[in-house]
């Protein structure tokens, strides 16, 4: 077996390993009212630590255009939900403004 297989067997296996443990311990046992709220909101927390870092950095010297096209996102985000209509319209926003 290759050096490269080897590695990639390895890193499939531990980051495999600790998405398997919590759900063969406690896939048989209700977890505390506590703890489901607590984990309701990580997937909005760590939807924020991937964006809010990217929006500043996106358009080097011009933060103020990302800012711009992740409020656009935001906004037609809550007024209509789904997902692909407010990145089409962050990306046309973005776009005419550095066209601008």
């Amino acid at each position: 077996m290759s050096q490269t297989m080897m590695v990639i067997l390895g890193m499939a296996l531990v980051t495999y390993i600790p998405r398997v443990i919590p759900f063969v311990t406690i896939s048989d046992r209700q977890l505390p009212k506590y703890v489901k709220q607590f984990l309701e909101f990580v997937p909005f927390a760590a939807l924020g630590a991937l964006i809010v870092p990217g929006m500043f950095s996106a358009i080097e010297g011009s933060w103020m255009i990302s800012l711009v096209g992740v409020l656009v996102a935001f906004v037609i985000a809550w007024k209509r939900g789904g997902m692909i209509l407010p990145v089409f319209a962050s990306i046309l926003t973005v776009f005419l403004l550095l066209s601008i």
